[in-house]
Order: structure tokens, then sequence, then C-alpha cells
């Protein structure tokens, strides 16, 4: 099956009900087996790299990578560049195929934040593809970027900047983050609020660490898509770091890998299960 275009994803969300899950790649058996979950569990959602793990690879070679992988598979699934932190990154995924993008502009100010999500969202919808965009500071660890910052989005600017931006997905922080060394801490009137003032859909980040019943919750407020990406490393090296305590003389990369696949497909049909109380 062909990646789905995001805006196609988005809908089939909204026709199905699904809160739809955006599952974080850094290599080829990471990719499998979120692939391999999707299959399995038979519900769409996302695949997805950041721009800081991009560093390992290239838009190119991702996208070549889960177009391989794909090729016997029937569920929908759409390639997402996930905190896109230059402009660069956000024409380089789009010339690869990637079928969605966000960009974070959130570091900046308030104007300077709308003007750059402008810019994105005026070329990736030319070539007819949707625009996450994130309103607020959320903390934690991400990928080889730490934050201190956790600044939950303020409501009163929710409503101009998606008007002004023309954004198509709202990331928020409620007080999500990233990571799994920081607990999160909900703020659903927060959340209420938003999601009143929002006229787009909303997507939660740091989907590792929030109870799955705070995020069915969430569902309730016009939240389309929440991310995951520590819950899977984790179990990736696990099974790696497992080995080697039980045979410091093991070598057999084949085997191990073949095993980490199995076990973050575990992971990723948990995760979709959970999400959606299927």
């Amino acid at each position: 099956m062909q990646l789905v275009n995001g805006f196609k994803l988005m809908d089939y969300a909204k026709e199905k009900g699904l809160v739809l899950p955006a599952f974080n790649t850094t290599n080829y058996e990471l990719t499998a087996a979120i692939i391999k979950g999707y299959e399995a569990t038979g519900l769409g959602g996302y695949i997805a790299i950041s721009s800081s793990n991009l560093k390992l690879s290239s838009p190119k070679i991702i996208a070549d990578m889960v177009k391989s992988v794909m090729q016997d598979v029937s569920t929908p699934i759409a390639l997402h560049l996930d905190h896109g932190k230059s402009f660069e990154d956000v024409k380089a995924c789009i010339d690869a195929g990637f079928t969605s993008i966000m960009v974070d502009a959130s570091h900046l100010p308030f104007e300077e934040n709308i003007e750059e999500v402008k810019r994105t969202v005026e070329y990736c919808h030319f070539y007819g593809i949707p625009v996450e965009a994130e309103l607020g500071a959320i903390g934690g660890k991400e990928d080889d970027h730490i934050s201190e910052e956790d600044a939950k989005t303020d409501p009163n600017d929710v409503a101009e900047f998606v008007e002004r931006t023309n954004c198509d997905l709202l990331a928020v922080s409620i007080g999500n983050v990233h990571g799994m060394d920081l607990a999160p801490n909900l703020d659903f009137p927060l959340l209420e609020e938003i999601a009143q003032l929002s006229k787009v859909p909303l997507v939660l980040h740091g989907g590792s660490g929030i109870p799955f019943d705070q995020v069915r919750k969430a569902k309730e407020q016009n939240l389309i898509k929440v991310n995951y990406g520590s819950d899977l490393r984790q179990a990736f090296i696990r099974t790696f770091g497992q080995a080697y305590e039980k045979n410091h003389n093991e070598f057999d990369i084949m085997a191990l890998s073949r095993d980490a696949i199995v076990n973050v497909e575990e992971r990723v049909k948990a995760i979709i299960a959970e999400v959606n109380g299927k």
C-alpha cells in the first residue's frame, strides 16, 4: 500500500472516531515493528521521525525504508516529520515523499512562531500536505534535546494562532512532557478550554508517560493524534541490554534484531489497543 496523505488520514480518524498514534522511528527495526503493529491491529496512524533523528540518515532514506516495508500492507499509514526545526528539513521531507509535516517554532516569540508556521503552511499546502504546529512549550527530553521550559498553551492565543497560521493540527502543552524522566500532569480544564477555541484538531506530545485512561479522556476534547517514542525505544534497547547482561559475549545482531522487532511490535499493538479502547 502507498503512504496515505495526512489529510486523508485525518478524515479516516474522524470517520472511525479514532485517536491516531504517531510512533517515532530511528532505524529499520523500529520502522518494521511499527508497521507490523499497525497491520496486525488493522488500525491506521502515523510513522514519524524528528528533525534531530534525521542526523543519522536523511529524509529520502527514511521514506524509501518505510515504503519498502509497506509493500504488502493494507493499513493506512502516513509518514510524518515530527518537530521540524528548519524550513530546509520541511522541504527535504516533502521532496522525499513525506505525507504529513510538523513545524516546531514554539521556542520563538509568538509573532515569529506565527510567521514561521505560515511560511511552512503555504509551502506544504501547495503540495496538498497538512501541517501541525505547536503553541506553548513542552518540557522534558526529546531525542538529543533537553528542555527545562514548560509553558502551558495560553488559551488567549489559540484562536488567533490557528486563524493566522492556517495550520491543520495544533500541538498543545497542558502538562504533558517529553521522555520518561518527568511525570505528566494533564490540565483537563485547560484542554477543554483550548478545544472550544481551536477550529483544528489537537495533538498531544509525550504520550509514553501519559496514562491511557487520560488519553482516552482527552479524546473527548477533539484530540486526534498522540505521539509515542520513548516506549518503543525502551523496548528496543531492553532487548539488547538483557541479552548482554545474560551473556557478555553475545554477538548475534541478526537474532537480537528480530527479537527487538517482535518486542517493539507487541508494544505498538498494546498502545493502539489502549489508546482507542479496543
